[in-house]
C-alpha cells in the first residue's frame, strides 16, 4: 500500500508539472480520462493523413488531424440534409439526424431513428434511410481508401459518400442531398479569426467536381477542408460559400427549400472575426424517375500537408504529399481523385474481403472483428511521413552507426509509419503490443512493417544517456540503453523518432520481452516477405539484442529469469524466476535465431543457440510444467500456479513461421 501511495504522489507531481506548468497533455492521463461513449462508427480517411470519425448515428464526432492528438466533439453543423420535390413543389425536407440541437433551429431536426439502419465493414459503412411517408429510400455508402498493398491511394485524407436513391413512387421526384460542414473541428480555434471559404471547380480527364474549400488558418498545422460533389449528366451541383453555424440557419434552410438548390454565390467569403465561426454547404441534385434509381456522389477531403509534432522542432511532410504536393492547395485535386477513383477502391476492397466473408468455416463475429478492428490502422493517431529529401544515411543511423545498408532506400521509398498504443496511451509504435498487432501490418502493408522495423533497429544500437525518474519505482536511470529495444519511439506531443521511450512508468531496459519480440518479428517478416536483404541487415541487430538478453539467464540453464517486478508488457503483474510468458518467448526467439543462422550460413551462431535451446527447453519443462499446463512463474507464490492465456505467445509466433513442428517445436 505504501509503495502504491508513493507512486500516486510521484505521478501527481509529474502530472501537475506536465499539464499545468508545461501546458502539455499527459501521455497517460489517469486523472482526466476520456469518458466512454458508445457512439463511434467507421472513421474516414486513409493511412497517416489524419482521421475524422463518424458515429453510427451519422454525427462527425471524433477528430485526429493534428498527428496523434484527439479531439472528441460532435460538430452539429456537419450534416446531410435531404430535399424531395414533386411537380415543382418541395414535399419533404429533413436533416438526416436524430439530434435536436440548440443551434440551427431553423432546420428540421429530429429524424426518427426507427427509419434508419447502420452497418459497417471497415473501411466502408452503409446507412439506409427509409424516409417516412415518402416511398423513397436513401442509402449512403461511406468509403475510405484503405487498400492492402497500396502505398499511394491508401495514404489519402479523403472519404466518399455515395448516395443511392430509390424512388418507389408512381411519379418522378427531384432529390437533393446537401452536405454542410463547419470550418474547423469544434475547438476554440474555430473562433480564433482569420478563417475563410471559397467555391471551387476542378476538371480533369473530362470529369468535373465542384464544391467549397474551407481554409482553417491556424498558426500551427493549418489545413483546408473540401466538400464537393461530382457533376455529371443529370446531376447539378450548387453551393453556399459561408453561413453562420451558431445562428438559426434559417437562410440556408429556405434557400434549399425554395427550389432544391443553393444560391451558389461567386467569390471568397470574408475572413472570420475573432469569436466568429463559419460553415459552408454543397448540394447535389438529380431527378429520379418513377420506380427508378439514381446515384449522387459527394466527398470530404482535408489537406494538412506540413505538420509539426508537439515540440514544433521539425517539419514533416505527410506521405500523400509525394503524389499531391505540399503547398496546401491539394484539396480540389484530392476531391477529384476520390470521386473518380472510389469505384476502383471498392473493387479492390471487395476482392480482399470476399474470400474471408464467403468462408463458411469462419463465424460471423470473427469476420466482423477481423475487418472492423482494422480501423485502428488509420484511426490510431496514425502518421505516415516522407523522409526529408536532404536526409542521408548518417542522419538516420545515429551516433552509433547502425550499419543498416538498406535503411535509407526503404525509408526513402516507403516513408516512416507510426501509430499509437491507444488513443489514451499516447506513445508511438509501443513495441511490446505492436508485437501482436504487427500481423495486420505485415500481411496487408508489409513495406510499412519493414520500415517500422528499420526505425526500431536504429534505436536499438543507439542510446540516450539523459537521466530521468521512473514513476512506478521512483528510481532514476537513463532514457535508453544501447543494444536494447525501446518501448516506443516517442510521444506525438513531443518529437517522435528523435526522442524515444515516452513511457515513464517503468525502466524498460530491464523488461524481458522487448528484445525477444524484435527477433521474432524479424524472422516472421522474412517468412512472409522473403526479403533476404532485410534479414541480412537485421541479423547483427538480432545478435546484439539476444546477447543483451542473455544476462537475464542468471543460472546458465538456457532459460531467462524474470526479476521480481513487472518486467514485461503486463506492466502491473509481478513475475519472479522462470515464467511461462517470457520463458516461452525466449525459447521461441532462440529457435528463430537458429533458423536465421541456418538461412544465412552462420554455423557458429547456429550451434551456440542450438545448445541454448536444448538446455532451455529442458529447464522450461522441469520448472514450469505441472502436468496440465505451464505455471505463471516458478516463484512458488500464491499466483505462481495461475494459468496465463498468453503462455503460448512464443509458440504462436513459431506457428506463424511454420516452425512449430519437429526439431523446432518448442
Amino acid at each position: 500500500l505504501l509503495s502504491y501511495l508513493s507512486f500516486l504522489c510521484r505521478y501527481f507531481r509529474w502530472w501537475y508539472k506536465k499539464t499545468r506548468i508545461e501546458k502539455k497533455s499527459a501521455f497517460i492521463d489517469l486523472l482526466c480520462a476520456v469518458p466512454l461513449q458508445q457512439i463511434y462508427g467507421c472513421p474516414l480517411g486513409g493511412i497517416g493523413g489524419g482521421t475524422i470519425t463518424r458515429g453510427w448515428r451519422g454525427e462527425f464526432c471524433r477528430w485526429q488531424l493534428n498527428p496523434g492528438l484527439y479531439h472528441y466533439e460532435t460538430v452539429i453543423a456537419n450534416q446531410f440534409t435531404v430535399c424531395l420535390r414533386c411537380k415543382g413543389q418541395t414535399v419533404y425536407q429533413q436533416v438526416l439526424s436524430v439530434e435536436r440541437p440548440s443551434t440551427l433551429q431553423g432546420w428540421n431536426w429530429g429524424y426518427c431513428g426507427h427509419y434508419a439502419f447502420y452497418h459497417a465493414l471497415y473501411p466502408r459503412a452503409w446507412t439506409v434511410y427509409e424516409l417516412p411517408g415518402q416511398n423513397v429510400v436513401l442509402t449512403c455508402r461511406q468509403v475510405s481508401p484503405v487498400i492492402p498493398h497500396d502505398y499511394k491511394d491508401s495514404s489519402l485524407p479523403v472519404g466518399v459518400f455515395i448516395w443511392e436513391v430509390e424512388n418507389g413512387r408512381d411519379e418522378d421526384v427531384d432529390v437533393s442531398i446537401m452536405f454542410s460542414l463547419q470550418n474547423g473541428t469544434g475547438t476554440k480555434e474555430d473562433g480564433s479569426g482569420g478563417h475563410w471559404n471559397e467555391p471551387f471547380t476542378f476538371e480533369k480527364g473530362g470529369e468535373r467536381v465542384a464544391g467549397v474549400l474551407l481554409h482553417h488558418c491556424t498558426r500551427v498545422n493549418p489545413f483546408t477542408f473540401a466538400i464537393s460533389a461530382r457533376e455529371k449528366a443529370g446531376t447539378g451541383v450548387t453551393h453556399l460559400t459561408a453561413f453562420n453555424p451558431a445562428g438559426s440557419g434559417r437562410e440556408v434552410w429556405q434557400d434549399l427549400l425554395q427550389d432544391g438548390r443553393l444560391d451558389s454565390p461567386t467569390g471568397k467569403s470574408s475572413l472570420t472575426e475573432k469569436g466568429e465561426v463559419t460553415a459552408a454547404a454543397v448540394c447535389a441534385s438529380c431527378r429520379v424517375p418513377a420506380h427508378g434509381h439514381r446515384t449522387l456522389e459527394l466527398a470530404l477531403a482535408w489537406d494538412m500537408p506540413r505538420i509539426h509534432f508537439g515540440s514544433k522542432e521539425k517539419l514533416h511532410l505527410r506521405r500523400y504529399t509525394r503524389f499531391f504536393g505540399s503547398g496546401g492547395d491539394a484539396a480540389p485535386a484530392l476531391s477529384h481523385h476520390a470521386l473518380t477513383h472510389y469505384g476502383e477502391w471498392e473493387k479492390k476492397i471487395e476482392e480482399w474481403q470476399k474470400p474471408i466473408l464467403e468462408n463458411s468455416h469462419l463465424p460471423s463475429w470473427y469476420k466482423s472483428a477481423l475487418f472492423n478492428e482494422l480501423y485502428f490502422m488509420t484511426d490510431g493517431g496514425t502518421i505516415w511521413v516522407e523522409l526529408p529529401p536532404d536526409c542521408c544515411a548518417e542522419d538516420l543511423q545515429g551516433p552509433a552507426g547502425a550499419g543498416l545498408s538498406h535503411l535509407l532506400p526503404v525509408l526513402r521509398e516507403y516513408g516512416r509509419f507510426a501509430y499509437l498504443e491507444g488513443q489514451e496511451y499516447r506513445m508511438y509504435n509501443t513495441y511490446d503490443v505492436h508485437f501482436y498487432a504487427s500481423f495486420a501490418l505485415v500481411m496487408l502493408w508489409p513495406k510499412l512493417q519493414i520500415s517500422l522495423q528499420y526505425d526500431i533497429a536504429v534505436t536499438v544500437v543507439n542510446e540516450d544517456v539523459q537521466p530521468r525518474q521512473y514513476l512506478m519505482c521512483g528510481q532514476t536511470a537513463q532514457v535508453k540503453l544501447k543494444n536494447v529495444v525501446p518501448h516506443d519511439i516517442g510521444d506525438p506531443d513531443d518529437e517522435p523518432w528523435q526522442r524515444v521511450n515516452a513511457y515513464l512508468m517503468h525502466d524498460t531496459a530491464d523488461w524481458k520481452d522487448l528484445n525477444l519480440k524484435f527477433v521474432l518479428q524479424v524472422y516472421r517478416d522474412y517468412c512472409l516477405t522473403h526479403d533476404s536483404l532485410y534479414l541480412r541487415d537485421m541479423w547483427p541487430v538480432c545478435q546484439a539484442v539476444m546477447e543483451s538478453e542473455l544476462k537475464f539467464d542468471t543460472d546458465n540453464d538456457g532459460l531467462i529469469e524474470n526479476g521480481g517486478f513487472a518486467d514485461q508488457t503486463y506492466d502491473a503483474w509481478v513475475v519472479n524466476g522462470a515464467s511461462a510468458y517470457c520463458g516461452g518467448l525466449w525459447l521461441a526467439a532462440v529457435c528463430t535465431m537458429c533458423k536465421m543462422a541456418e538461412v544465412l550460413g552462420d554455423a557458429d551462431i547456429q550451434q551456440k543457440y542450438t545448445d541454448i535451446l536444448s538446455k532451455g527447453k529442458e529447464a522450461f519443462e522441469r520448472m514450469l510444467w505441472n502436468g496440465k499446463y505451464y505455471n505463471y512463474d516458478s516463484s512458488g507464490s500464491d499466483t505462481s500456479s495461475s494459468i496465463m492465456s498468453d503462455q503460448c505467445a512464443g509458440q504462436w509466433f513459431l506457428g506463424a513461421c511454420g516452425l512449430d513442428q519437429g526439431e523446432f517445436e518448442v
